[in-house]
């Protein structure tokens, strides 16, 4: 018998990256998965590959069709207790630079999906008596990075929220929430492009390298899992130890020990 099996699970984002890797281990747990994306194509490929799952075209920025996508996935599959939060946008630029329309749809994305599904959600995870919600936020959320004002702001948000969320709603509900770093995803394609931008970052990395959204998913599947049965309120750093090191330092102080060492 699989961990999941008979839960319905309603994950966000799910078309590609951390959202599909995802939807593919809930499903290899027993879920029911209802994958949603904006890219309704693409969540109904993701969807195809697994047993008992559909894709749905959903822009979490309207409530509305949020709402009624989970009233139709709890009519249609009777009941709802495992949300992931992951539909998420970035973009970098200095924060003067920043204009009404992007800081809208960065914050409107990041911040007011997670909180559109959240409440649509609650209430049928409540009812449930075993309801999961996992949000993805972001390293950036905890320790903002540079050029990235609004995402960090939104990341930082979302932890905020999640935290709110655990202490309304146990202990009918779990709400926990995972930090990644640097992850092979459609966010750090850039990266991935052209890994030599990405070499002093990996150089401060205490595992060595990017991350994958499979290592992230096996987190989030244990926090939507029975083992995770005493954990809420949480923030789970995936990030290979990226946030460990004091930045600028590393180095100088790495020089200073050989240089001191070899007498």
């Amino acid at each position: 018998m699989n961990e999941l099996d008979g839960r319905v699970a309603f994950v966000t984002g799910g078309a590609s990256g951390i959202g599909a890797a995802t939807a593919r281990r809930l499903a290899a747990e027993g879920a029911q998965v209802v994958v949603v994306d904006r890219d309704g194509a693409g969540a109904q490929a993701v969807a195809s590959e697994l047993t008992s799952a559909v894709g749905v075209a959903l822009d979490v920025r309207d409530g509305d069709a949020v709402a009624a996508a989970v009233e139709q996935t709890v009519a249609d599959l009777g009941e709802l207790s495992i949300v992931v939060n992951n539909a998420g946008v970035g973009d970098l630029r200095p924060l003067h630079t920043i204009d009404d329309k992007l800081w809208h749809r960065l914050i409107d994305v990041n911040l007011t999906g997670t909180f559109n599904v959240m409440r649509a959600a609650l209430p049928h995870l409540v009812a449930s008596g075993h309801g999961v919600i996992v949000n993805n936020a972001s390293v950036s959320g905890l320790a903002p990075t540079r050029n990235e004002a609004p995402y960090s702001a939104a990341k930082a948000a979302v932890i905020a929220l999640t935290k709110s969320g655990a202490l309304e709603y146990g202990p009918q509900v779990r709400v926990n929430c995972v930090a990644p770093g640097f992850i092979e995803t459609p966010l750090t394609i850039a990266f991935q492009q052209f890994p030599d931008t990405f070499e002093p970052i990996r150089r401060g990395i205490p595992l060595q390298r990017m991350g994958l959204a499979d290592e992230v998913a096996e987190v989030i599947a244990f926090l939507c899992s029975p083992r995770a049965a005493y954990v809420t309120g949480q923030t789970i750093v995936v990030d290979g130890g990226l946030s460990l090191p004091q930045a600028g330092t590393d180095e100088a102080l790495a020089a200073l020990f050989e240089r001191f060492s070899q007498g």
